[in-house]
């Protein structure tokens, strides 16, 4: 009885910590991205000489949220991948114990799961390209 509450707790522990992680991620790059787009108003007054036009407060507000769905795209295709990877390879690794000669598929069946990532990214390239 003791082992399963220790696993129940262990599992409390990290559904909260996934929480609280996604939630700080969620948080800062929120506030970063806020930041960096963040105009001052006496900016927008005087052209710099450096600069051939300034961005205004809706080329800012889209750029910040086209920014922040790149990053959930490729972040989400990224942890997908991670899970998927994880199940596919430690299924594929005690196949592969019993029958040696199956390496070969299970190494498509990983690969398979490694697509992920590369849906993400060219989701956020063509978010990013957009803005």
């Amino acid at each position: 009885m003791d082992r399963e509450n220790v696993k129940r707790d262990f599992r409390k522990k990290t559904r909260l910590s996934i929480f609280l992680l996604a939630a700080l991620l969620i948080i800062f790059s929120m506030i970063a991205a806020t930041r960096s787009y963040a105009e001052d108003q006496s900016e927008k007054s005087v052209e710099s000489a450096g600069s051939n036009s300034i961005t205004s407060a809706e080329q800012a507000n889209v750029a910040k949220f086209g920014l922040i769905a790149a990053a959930i795209a490729f972040g989400f295709g990224a942890i997908g991948a991670g899970i998927a990877i994880a199940n596919v390879g430690a299924a594929a690794m005690g196949a592969i114990a019993e029958k040696p000669e199956i390496a070969g598929q299970a190494l498509i069946f990983i690969a398979l799961a490694e697509g992920l990532v590369v849906f993400g990214f060219i989701t956020a390239l063509m978010i990013l390209g957009k803005i």
